[in-house]
């Protein structure tokens, strides 16, 4: 018998998937029985994830995705098309982060952000509709900087509140077709990224886990477990909805 938020038979892809987050979500997602196809910006480097997946028994993808730019979009897009049909599970998890204040901030920085995390899960989320099964799950990972105000966050705030929102409107646009659209919203997690920055400035940890009411980081793992509840049959009626991934940090 099939447990809970057992994804067996169904298809997703996941933005971004050959590291940290991503590589978290397509885990958890093949795990739960789906067949998951990755992207990154390079290609190559989301091969060894879909070789993990393989190795689980479930059929993968690794394909080459710039969310900035609309012909890499179509050709995505055009190839999952081919190679599989359709789509049950849409993860827009690829984004970006360029820590900055007002004072500081260049218009490059800023389109490099808001175009990756907000016009990209646009105009992704856009191109696999033709794909995507009446009845099937769209899941954008937000933050909880797209509710929460914090210094040095100007472009990354401004573009995951987009997110928070673009969400409710496409849960309004697709609720017709029994497309759910929810968004998960982590607050710092602990990854290769994040380490680095910790490794230069014994601090910043410090600092985040002091102001985490439940004293750690989060994991990848703990964002990818409320995707996966997202994506499930079970969250069928949840529509429109942010989740704080975050400690408890946004009830302060």
């Amino acid at each position: 018998m099939a447990g809970p938020f057992d994804l067996a038979g169904k298809r997703a892809l996941v933005t971004g998937g050959s590291r940290g987050i991503g590589r978290a979500i397509a885990f958890a997602l093949a795990d739960a029985g789906a067949d998951v196809a990755i992207t990154s910006r390079k290609g190559d480097d989301a091969e060894p994830v879909a070789r993990e997946i393989r190795a689980k028994g479930r059929r993968s993808l690794a394909l080459l995705l710039e969310v900035r730019n609309g012909p890499s979009i179509r050709v995505c897009f055009d190839r999952l098309g081919r190679e599989w049909g359709s789509l049950d599970i849409l993860i827009n998890n690829a984004g970006t982060n360029i820590p900055t204040d007002l004072e500081s901030l260049d218009e490059s920085s800023w389109d490099t952000v808001v175009d990756t995390d907000l016009k990209g899960v646009a105009f992704v989320t856009q191109a696999a509709l033709p794909l995507l099964s009446d009845g099937g799950r769209i899941v954008n990972v937000a933050s909880i900087y797209g509710v929460l105000g914090r210094v040095e966050r100007v472009a990354y705030s401004a573009a995951k509140g987009g997110v928070v929102v673009l969400t409710k409107s496409l849960a309004l646009e697709l609720a017709p077709r029994g497309i759910t659209v929810n968004a998960v919203g982590p607050s710092l997690v602990e990854t290769d990224l994040t380490r680095e920055r910790m490794r230069r400035d014994p601090t910043f940890r410090e600092h985040e886990v002091a102001r985490t009411p439940l004293g750690r980081l989060a994991t990848p793992a703990d964002v990818a477990a409320a995707v996966v509840y997202f994506a499930s049959t079970e969250a069928g009626f949840v529509t429109g909805q942010l989740l704080l991934v975050d400690g408890g940090t946004g009830a302060q």
